[in-house]
């Protein structure tokens, strides 16, 4: 008998998987949580439904959450990821040596403890002496840390459960006031085709705190339609701005520094989303 796990992206819509083993299916404090086997892309954790990561084509997402933002700032020496429990945006932030300490909040310690355990070529620098762990709410960590980080990333569920605060303009001033003069922020902000106003009003809260918004994409095949976005707030420093020649080389499979640049060239209908 075959075992298959489909999401459902929309009421109408849905991408499938051919399932080998389950390791983890559990409801946690704050969400259901699955850890499962497939046969195309490998390890998949599985929250409230939605596919967080997967071992083939973790390497995008992550990849371009923390390096777009950490080539734009000049001297990214503390960093807060919100979310990612998983590991993969610290294990990307670790290849940067300006930065002097990283601090993980995730709410839910099940998603950590997890992620050790079945994914370990993901969460394998969590244990980094330069990372701070926290289980903890980060909405109410921000809040708490005025003017203490020069880069925070969001890396989120989409906005239901305990990731819905993540998605407000409140939120995004506690960002702009936990950063220092300089800082930036960077989150994920889902896709253009089944979540244009999703899009569309986090751009228009973002602007009216930060006076530098701009809007990047990539291609993650088992997120929603494949084509994902991110959207980076910033107090001082213009990604679009940055020279290519000064970005070294370093450890990827997506992010290059001619990508840099390249990743904030939208498609026409994504451009006039964030107009």
């Amino acid at each position: 008998m075959e075992l298959w796990y489909t999401e459902k992206q929309t009421e109408s819509f849905g991408i499938t998987a051919k399932i080998t083993k389950t390791y983890v299916n559990e409801q946690t404090d704050f969400q259901q949580l699955d850890m499962i086997e497939t046969e195309e892309f490998g390890t998949m954790l599985v929250l409230d439904g939605m596919v967080m990561t997967t071992v083939k084509d973790e390497f995008v997402y992550h990849e371009m959450v923390a390096h777009p933002v950490l080539f734009t700032h000049p001297n990214p020496e503390h960093v807060l990821v919100v979310g990612g429990g998983d590991g993969g945006v610290i294990r990307e932030v670790m290849k940067h040596p300006k930065v002097k300490k990283a601090v993980l909040v995730d709410i839910d310690g099940k998603v950590i403890e997890y992620s050790k355990k079945y994914l370990p070529t993901i969460a394998g620098e969590l244990d980094n002496p330069r990372v701070e762990v926290l289980v903890n709410d980060g909405f109410m960590h921000i809040h708490d840390h005025k003017n203490t980080y020069d880069v925070i990333m969001v890396d989120s569920t989409e906005p239901v459960g305990p990731a819905a605060n993540l998605f407000t303009r409140g939120f995004y001033q506690g960002i702009y006031e936990a950063l220092k003069e300089d800082g930036i922020f960077v989150a994920q902000t889902d896709n253009p085709w089944f979540k244009s106003d999703l899009i569309q009003s986090v751009n228009k809260d973002v602007k009216e705190v930060f006076p530098i918004v701009r809007v990047y994409g990539a291609n993650i095949p088992t997120y929603p339609s494949g084509l994902w976005t991110f959207t980076m707030g910033s107090k001082k420093y213009d990604p679009t701005a940055v020279d290519e020649s000064s970005i070294p080389e370093i450890d990827t499979k997506y992010y290059t520094p001619r990508l840099h640049k390249a990743a904030f060239v939208l498609p026409k209908f994504v451009e006039d989303l964030v107009k």
